[in-house]
């Protein structure tokens, strides 16, 4: 099978989230997406970060009866700072009847090159790119590795999400209805 990886942090996943996937799963030549749910990222604040199993959690109950998605904590058992090259590594050696490839958008693949062996990535995965407004050209939009797609843009955050929670707002709307129940129930984000 050839299998999508979509790191994140998923802090909640949310509907465009799940757009991206569905996207990349139905219109490109994936017959996966897995959701890799990761760790602490040491760029982004750590204090509304919930804890792995919670966004793991949440991950799967977005995408509880939908065959084509699945989520993933391999990262969480593997060395800190988790490094996506060696998170291939240790997928392709666990699942060598799969290909992988990453899903990432275009302004992560600005920065491509700031990656631990990113030569080493695009020599043995594709990348298949969803469009993120405002990023600009990049040197790698025409490698060969690099696919450049037309998933469909929502703007819709996490970052919104945990804002408007904190604020009393209802989310419902932009987020998976049983992974916003289990964030409800759990009273997550609130102020």
């Amino acid at each position: 099978m050839h299998i999508g990886l979509f790191f994140g942090s998923f802090n909640p996943i949310h509907v465009g989230h799940l757009s991206i996937a569905g996207y990349m799963a139905q219109f490109t030549d994936l017959d996966q997406v897995w959701f890799v749910v990761s760790p602490h990222n040491p760029l982004k604040e750590k204090k509304s970060l919930l804890k792995g199993h919670h966004r793991l959690a949440m991950v799967n109950a977005a995408i509880d009866d939908i065959l084509y998605l699945r989520a993933t904590d391999i990262e969480f058992s593997l060395p800190q700072p988790s490094y996506t090259v060696n998170t291939l590594v240790h997928l392709s050696e666990k699942y060598p009847q799969h290909k992988f490839s990453l899903i990432m958008g275009s302004d992560n693949l600005q920065s491509l090159d700031k990656w631990k062996n990113y030569e080493v990535i695009l020599s043995n995965h594709s990348i298949l790119v969803y469009p993120r407004p405002g990023s600009a050209k990049s040197a790698f939009d025409k490698h060969p590795s690099v696919i450049m797609t037309e998933a469909p843009h929502m703007d819709v955050s996490s970052t919104f999400i945990r804002n408007a929670i904190s604020n009393q707002k209802d989310v419902r709307c932009f987020m998976p209805l049983d992974a916003w129940k289990y964030l409800d129930e759990m009273n997550f984000y609130r102020a």
